[in-house]
């Protein structure tokens, strides 16, 4: 038995949580669960998770080319780069989330992760990817898919230790979903499997 859905606009069998609206279905088949590396890509995806925190992952996908542009395309050097200025025009910036302590959180994580490149991690892509667990079949129902693992808590205190805000677990695991460390996309979802 799995929960996936058919869409009535194409036929085909999705993640339930990717069948509407349109910018799920687009996200879902196009993007989550495929791998993405690299420092400033990988920054966003620890940005948006942390502001996602508490709120729909549609209201982040809504603002997401808002929050591109407000955070300079999330490029770890300029964010890092960011002032008490910086800060406050964000927190006026009506197209992204303002929320004081997670705009604070992102500058800090930009600074934590610039650090990174000059350490033996040698970057948050290396160090993220460190902690992808090993392939498994993909679940049969959202029941089956959990909300933590030892890998994101693992991940989660890494990351802390590093100087990283807002990347408990959960948050963690939402990372790894969206970033293909983890292919939870159910075991009949239309979208292929990685080979």
């Amino acid at each position: 038995m799995s929960d996936a859905v058919m869409s009535a606009e194409d036929g085909l069998a999705r993640c339930p949580w990717g069948a509407a609206p349109e910018i799920y279905r687009d996200y879902h088949d196009g993007e989550w669960g495929r791998p993405v590396r690299g420092d400033d890509e990988l920054f966003e995806r620890v940005s948006l998770e942390a502001f996602q925190s508490g709120l729909s992952w549609l209201v982040i996908l809504r603002k997401r080319e808002a929050f591109r542009k407000a955070f300079d395309g999330f490029s770890i050097a300029k964010v890092a780069a960011y002032t008490d200025d910086d800060a406050e025009r964000l927190l006026a910036d009506a197209g992204i989330v303002r929320n004081r302590l997670k705009i604070a959180a992102t500058i800090a994580n930009a600074k934590a992760a610039a650090e990174l490149a000059g350490t033996a991690v040698g970057g948050l892509s290396e160090l993220v990817w460190s902690y992808a667990p090993d392939r498994r079949e993909r679940p049969k129902r959202l029941a089956d898919v959990p909300a933590v693992t030892p890998e994101s808590t693992a991940l989660s205190k890494a990351l802390k230790k590093h100087g990283f805000r807002f990347v408990g677990p959960t948050t963690a695991y939402a990372m790894m979903q969206a970033v293909g460390m983890v292919d939870d996309h159910l075991a009949d979802c239309h979208v292929p499997e990685l080979p």
